[in-house]
């Protein structure tokens, strides 16, 4: 759970930091996740992050039923509720009209989960908007993954070098590869790895040819 809540702080904290020095014309570049702006794209990831807050002041359910890979399975996301994800986001991104609101709302975001997860047990069981129950570590993970990933994409849109911290990478590694090594042919690190797997890269055929042998976990995302 510390791991998890590390690298949780760790990929927030260098968002945060970029967030701050973006203008508002940077906020309005499209993106590689159509039809989101650059302010979408930050509203959702601000959503996610902080979905923890309330999630913790629900009651517990009784048992967790999903992983954190299982989380991300393709067949929740259909195309009523992921155009519902797309339209949140483009509400939430119009409240903070500025780019100094869009950074502060991602800070208020993050902090809280990180102050509402420190109060709980790593064993801790919420429900998530998909009514999935999950462990407080389990879906910790899938916001690493959130603010990972989607900061793969803010990074292509604001044309920066990747900003992805060791810690969030080791997690999300992990999540995709489910703890195993890569295989030494792809000659992959850990970057190479999340982009790859997660589409941010295009896939030679001799590269899906060793990855079908090795189980990696394909993740579908929504927040």
């Amino acid at each position: 759970m510390e791991t998890v809540r590390t690298a949780f702080r760790d990929e927030c904290a260098r968002l945060d930091g970029v967030l701050r020095t973006l203008s508002e014309a940077d906020l309005d570049r499209p993106t590689p996740c159509p039809p989101w702006a650059v302010r979408d794209l930050v509203a959702h990831v601000s959503t996610g992050a902080g979905r923890l807050v309330d999630m913790l002041a629900a009651p517990a359910p009784p048992r967790a039923e999903v992983d954190a890979a299982g989380y991300f399975g393709a067949a929740k996301f259909t195309p009523e509720v992921d155009a519902a994800r797309v339209d949140s986001a483009r509400r939430a991104a119009r409240r903070p009209a500025d780019a100094a609101a869009t950074a502060e709302a991602f800070t208020a975001a993050w902090r809280g989960t990180d102050s509402a997860v420190a109060a709980q047990p790593a064993d801790r069981v919420v429900r998530t908007r998909h009514g999935d129950a999950m462990t407080l570590s389990d879906f910790l993970v899938t916001r690493v993954v959130e603010v990972g990933v989607h900061g793969l994409d803010l990074a292509r849109a604001l044309d920066r070098r990747p900003w992805l911290t060791p810690t969030a990478a080791r997690v999300v590694a992990d999540l995709l590869t489910g703890g195993r090594p890569v295989p030494a042919r792809l000659g992959w690190d850990p970057l190479t790895l999340i982009r790859k797997t997660t589409g941010r890269l295009p896939l030679t055929e001799a590269e899906r040819a060793e990855i079908a042998t090795a189980e990696f976990r394909w993740l579908s995302f929504a927040g």
